[in-house]
């Protein structure tokens, strides 16, 4: 590699030589477009986590690793002769101007609209690709159309109340869907009474399941009323969750016990010692 190519070249050609056949890596060479997704979607969240934690160094690190992602599906293209790197920045350095036409007047034709803050630029945006499916033939008309089936189900839930809340498909605020997450946990509780009753009902636990899903589903509507990111809420359960856990093993530790051999009343009072020993 030259001294002087730039720095995405020489990482486009460490791509081309991972999977090249006779000299590659025979790991980078055996992959293919669908086993590779999963670690597509983990450094994405790697990045979400580096920036709730505000580590900048590590967010460096993570959006390395995400856009040697870009480059590992580009290589994979390029080889099928579909389409190259230099084609996915192309694409969407044309999408970023054509959607931001009273930034980039050139690219569109004359600036046709006004925006003057964010919620008017995300209209904007939604508007400008609804355009866009029509173009390409897409002939759903369906005010949801276009949300993506293989996003996180909790972040298409979000997706899914927006674009039906732009129609007035909403609540009014957060009080009513309040009570509906009270109506659901009741529904929930209905249907593990009658799961109980007959354990071996298939029906009664599809019911359940279904029940669950409406609970989380509003779940997820409630954090939108309260303008709360719930990837970000969860993650910092999660966080909370395993910080406490491992407080009460190192406590039961300390008191030379396990907490696997614990009653889960004892189990208990190790949790609330490790709510405890935390900051107010």
């Amino acid at each position: 590699m030259a001294k002087n190519e730039s720095d995405i070249q020489r990482l486009l050609d460490i791509m081309a030589r991972l999977r090249d056949r006779e000299h590659g890596c025979p790991w980078d060479i055996e992959q293919t477009f669908a086993s590779i997704a999963p670690y597509t979607v983990e450094e994405a969240y790697e990045v979400a986590d580096a920036i709730d934690r505000n580590d900048l160094p590590a967010l460096k690190d993570e959006l390395g690793d995400l856009l040697l992602q870009v480059v590992f599906h580009s290589r994979m293209a390029q080889e099928q002769g579909a389409f190259a790197f230099a084609d996915v920045v192309a694409a969407i350095s044309d999408k970023m101007t054509r959607r931001h036409p009273h930034v980039f007047p050139s690219s569109a034709g004359p600036v046709s609209e006004a925006i003057t803050d964010a919620a008017t630029q995300t209209v904007a945006w939604d508007e400008h690709k609804r355009r866009e499916r029509e173009a390409n033939g897409d002939q759903d008309a369906s005010a949801l159309a276009g949300i993506a089936r293989g996003l996180p189900e909790w972040q298409r839930a979000i997706k899914l109340q927006n674009r039906a809340a732009k129609v007035g498909f909403d609540w009014p605020g957060p009080a009513p869907v309040i009570e509906k997450l009270h109506e659901e946990v009741e529904e929930v509780r209905a249907e593990f009474a009658a799961l109980a009753a007959d354990p071996g009902d298939a029906a009664a636990q599809h019911r359940l399941e279904d029940e669950i899903g409406d609970l989380l589903f509003v779940c997820a509507n409630l954090a939108r009323h309260a303008h709360v990111d719930i990837g970000a809420a969860l993650r910092r359960a999660n966080l909370k969750f395993e910080r406490r856990f491992r407080t009460m093993e190192a406590l039961a530790a300390a008191d030379g016990t396990a907490l696997a051999g614990l009653s889960l009343e004892m189990q208990d009072r190790y949790w609330d010692r490790a709510k405890a020993t935390e900051k107010p």
